[in-house]
């Protein structure tokens, strides 16, 4: 079962919850500690490689995972495609200081939404996860009002 969203106080607002994905544990609270600042923003849980992500997100249903490149046993490259599967409606952004590993794929071909290079450091990854869930949240609200209209 989802577990749900929970208002922040401000109609109509609810807290996004995001799963990261990163083998480096500074990294993961670099990523937490950023996007807490924002009130609509809770990092729901935390994985260190594919493997982990794949159960974590079946377990946790995020709302956005946010996906290192370069990680032991599965990468994020390897494990985007899988998540994509497992949840086809939750956005993936791909958080790398590989960007060279995306040579000969687009983002859609391996499965993630966005790529954001480490490199550039946290506003463009923020930007990014802000323009992603309101694209996922207009995509739903379309869903539901297609789904109304037909009742």
């Amino acid at each position: 079962m989802r577990a749900k969203s929970t208002p922040d106080g401000a109609e109509g607002n609810v807290t996004k919850r995001i799963l990261i994905v990163d083998d480096l544990p500074q990294i993961r609270k670099l990523i937490r500690d950023y996007l807490e600042e924002e009130k609509e923003f809770r990092v729901c849980g935390e994985a260190i490689d594919g493997f982990d992500a794949i159960d974590k997100a079946q377990n946790l249903k995020p709302d956005l995972i946010i996906l290192d490149a370069s990680m032991p046993r599965m990468n994020g490259i390897e494990a985007a495609p899988k998540l994509r599967k497992l949840l086809p409606e939750t956005p993936i952004i791909l958080f790398t200081f590989h960007e060279s590993m995306m040579h000969g794929f687009t983002a859609g071909e391996v499965g993630v939404d966005a790529v954001v290079t480490k490199d550039r450091g946290m506003v463009p990854l923020k930007e990014s996860v802000k323009a992603l869930l309101q694209r996922r949240q207009l995509s739903v609200r379309q869903n539901e009002d297609g789904r109304n209209a037909k009742r």
